[in-house]
């Protein structure tokens, strides 16, 4: 069993192999979306589809990683091959969002981890192009379903799949550039993986990698155990409609602490829905890892971490749904919806943050041989220590922002304003960060879609404190809807106002404190 120190040490030699994966990916990639936001993560997991270690990439990504890995395991790959699959029921998240699994060669023809990359694609066909119609009915709507099938073996990716895959996109060439960029990292942690077992010996790397699992699974139990006593706690929230009805989707958990392990139960949850914010269980279950995350502070993230919670989500729901419902909202508000549930549910006994903006506010825009898709930052909920932070990317994103000069030399569209929406913060003793602004036009005749929450009830704020504000969209300075598909003109202006953050405390408290 390894020592204090040697634990230190191999979590961040692991670690960095995923970093160093994500860094190549960055560094090959085409498209402005994987290249400047960084909508891409990279793992590394265990034979038997255990995550050794993650690079510090997008949450909602990492936590159902573990869905894929498992339903390629299923598939007995050999060493050295890399399989790809974007299904959501299948290991993936929503269509968008393409994995890359790589078999690593330990010993012979024995198996000894994964390499894993995940990215969000700009389009992979469907009814509209970026592949987030705010309307779907169905997951045949949004994009080309690839179950996990075999991309590459030593490096050749199968000509005939990528093919098969190119001629279903909108911009083929820059999928096809994102992919090899995606094998390319793979095959870095691949090479990173067998470099410790060169240096280490295969018994000293297995023998430290369960050493590592074990004592995040301790550090997590330990941590959940100070600061969430036994007990029960409950709460509701809601969407604002799927896309296809205005309805109120409702969500519930109750959970149930003891002994520094949780178990979230999501009975009472709406069932499944006819428009697209339906979850796999993949997602939620990501949901719930990041809100653990959250809680336990300074543990290695590992597959250790998420043996101190069980998850029940009754199948049907939406946060359960079976194929073939419709996701590509669901990876990207649902989740965020998911930890405002559980964070409420917290808020009764532990000292957690007031509600951030809890959307991704998703734009899409398409052209004749382009697509483009970005989600947009806005305030963070201020906690106990301080304000929320202005401008972020909140919850289950954390992607980078494109910068202004980028995505005007690559699109025919200019951002007349980008903004912090001053104000957008919810008042208290820490005031709530604030949202953004961002306004776009057209030069040319444009495919447009927007899915964003929190337009029509604000971001909660904590212990007394204020609400942030609600997100708001106009188009021609008219207000629309938060989802909502549209074509625009040469000269039209869609503009988005992102929401702010809930304050925290009591606005009065801090008025009798300053007299």
């Amino acid at each position: 069993m390894l020592d204090a120190i040697g634990l230190e040490v191999m979590a961040h030699v692991f670690a960095g192999v995923a970093e160093e994966m994500g860094v190549v990916l960055v560094a090959s990639a085409l498209s402005p979306n994987i290249r400047e936001r960084r909508d891409s993560s990279a793992a590394l997991f265990t034979a038997d589809g255990q995550m050794i270690a993650q690079a510090a990439h997008i949450p909602v990504h990492l936590g159902a990683m573990p869905e894929a890995v498992m339903a390629v395991r299923a598939l007995s790959p050999a060493p050295d091959e890399t399989y790809i699959v974007n299904d959501p029921y299948t290991g993936g998240t929503h269509l968008p969002d393409i994995t890359l699994v790589h078999a690593v060669r330990a010993d012979g023809d024995e198996v000894g981890a994964y390499a894993v990359v995940r990215a969000h694609h700009s389009d992979v066909g469907g009814a509209t192009p970026g592949s987030m119609p705010p309307t779907s009915h169905s997951i045949f709507e949004e994009g080309l379903v690839i179950p996990p099938v075999r991309w590459a073996r030593a490096g050749k990716t199968d000509r005939d799949i990528e093919r098969l895959l190119l001629a279903n996109v909108r911009t083929p060439e820059m999928r096809r550039g994102d992919l090899a960029a995606q094998l390319a990292a793979c095959e870095r942690g691949a090479e990173r993986y067998r470099a410790m077992l060169a240096r280490w010996g295969r018994e000293y790397v297995e023998g430290a990698v369960r050493d590592l699992l074990d004592y995040a699974e301790r550090r997590t139990v330990a941590a959940l155990a100070a600061r969430v006593p036994d007990g029960r706690y409950e709460a509701r929230d809601c969407l604002e409609g799927d896309g296809v009805t205005d309805d109120d989707i409702e969500l519930r958990v109750v959970i149930t602490a003891k002994g520094g392990r949780l178990r979230m139960d999501f009975t009472g949850t709406a069932p499944a829905t006819a428009g697209n914010v339906n979850c796999p269980i993949a997602v939620t279950r990501s949901a719930v890892l990041f809100v653990v995350r959250c809680l336990a502070g300074d543990v290695p993230t590992n597959g250790g971490v998420q043996r101190a919670v069980t998850v029940y989500a009754p199948a049907g729901t939406v946060v359960n749904a079976a194929w073939p419902r419709p996701v590509a909202a669901g990876n990207v508000e649902t989740s965020q919806r998911i930890t405002d549930l559980l964070f409420s549910a917290l808020a009764e006994c532990a000292d957690v943050p007031a509600q951030g903006q809890g959307t991704m506010n998703n734009m899409v825009f398409g052209g004749d041989g382009w697509t483009y898709y970005e989600t947009l930052g806005g305030g963070q909920g201020a906690s106990s220590t301080g304000d929320g932070p202005s401008g972020i990317h909140v919850g289950m994103s954390n992607t980078r922002n494109t910068p202004v000069e980028v995505f005007e030399l690559e699109h025919p569209m200019r951002i007349r304003v980008y903004a912090l929406r001053a104000g957008s913060g919810g008042a208290g003793i820490h005031r709530g960060g604030d949202g953004v602004i961002r306004e776009y036009e057209a030069l040319t005749e444009i495919d447009a879609s927007l899915i964003g929450e929190r337009r029509r009830y604000a971001p909660g704020g904590g212990h007394g404190g204020e609400p942030g504000k609600c997100g708001e969209n106009f188009f021609n300075g008219e207000p629309v809807p938060g989802r909502i598909a549209l074509t625009m003109r040469p000269g039209d202006v869609l503009r988005i106002e992102t929401p702010g953050g809930g304050g925290w405390g009591a606005p009065e408290d801090l008025s009798a404190t300053s007299s």
